[in-house]
């Protein structure tokens, strides 16, 4: 295995039992936490280093549209999960260590269970040119730790919007009733933020790039114990390859 070696000891911060409780409470109601306080810095910068490492190395483009979520876009770089997995001993080692599952544990209350699906562990993405995006979607899994490695101006995009307590019917999306419908959540993170976020519940894009400017986050996904019971096709990976079934190229 190659790549950075496993973070420094103190992988994560203790937050206390009432800071835990409160985190909690809006990762319930809104589907999304702020948890940066919870990861130490040293361990974000070692992140955001090996992040950009990777993308030197094993960036793809993307830039199309998907079906199962109404069309909407996606343009961006990305680093797939086989290659992250591969090729970080870091990435991998802060995935599986107890320091942070355990807190992330006590907000959602539930397990958290590693990825059934190797392609959906990891992503690496970098938004870097006008318009880029990732548009309204959902995730398969239940829960997903992003680390916000760097993040353009507030008044250039990237924010990430968000819809909670929703579903997924991928033959069936309906995007714009669930916008039309309930409010939108918008928030800005800075470079070194970390979100934790209800990812199959809750719909989310991030907001278009208005000019060229640099995005890039590290998303780690874990299966609550309700997706171990279910199957997924395989036809709309688009991280994994632009040419899925489900996937159109992008008319600009």
């Amino acid at each position: 295995m190659s790549g950075n070696g496993p973070a420094t000891e103190n992988i994560c911060a203790p937050l206390e039992d009432n800071e835990i409780r409160r985190l909690s409470h809006h990762y319930h109601r809104y589907g999304i936490v702020t948890v940066t306080d919870l990861i130490t810095s040293p361990t974000r910068q070692a992140v955001r280093a090996e992040a950009e490492r990777l993308l030197g190395k094993h960036a793809e483009r993307r830039d199309l549209r998907l079906k199962t979520t109404g069309h909407t876009r996606r343009s961006m770089s990305v680093v797939p999960s086989e290659m992250i997995a591969a090729n970080s001993e870091l990435v991998t080692s802060i995935y599986a260590d107890p320091e942070l599952l355990g807190p992330l544990e006590a907000i959602s209350g539930e397990k958290l269970h590693p990825c059934p699906k190797a392609d959906e562990e990891f992503l690496i993405t970098r938004q870097e040119q006008r318009g880029d995006t990732h548009g309204w979607h959902w995730g398969d899994f239940s829960f997903a730790l992003i680390w916000v490695l760097q993040a353009p101006p507030i008044d250039v995009g990237g924010l990430l919007q968000c819809v909670p307590h929703t579903t997924w019917d991928k033959e069936s999306p309906r995007i714009n009733n669930f916008l039309a419908e309930n409010p939108i959540n918008t928030y800005h993170f800075s470079s070194g933020d970390v979100y934790f976020l209800r990812t199959d519940t809750t719909l989310h894009r991030t907001i278009p790039l208005r000019e060229d400017a640099t995005r890039i986050i590290l998303n780690m996904t874990w299966a609550g114990g309700r997706d171990l019971k279910q199957e997924f096709d395989a036809d709309d990976r688009w991280w994994d390859d632009a040419n899925v079934s489900a996937a159109s190229a992008l008319k600009k």
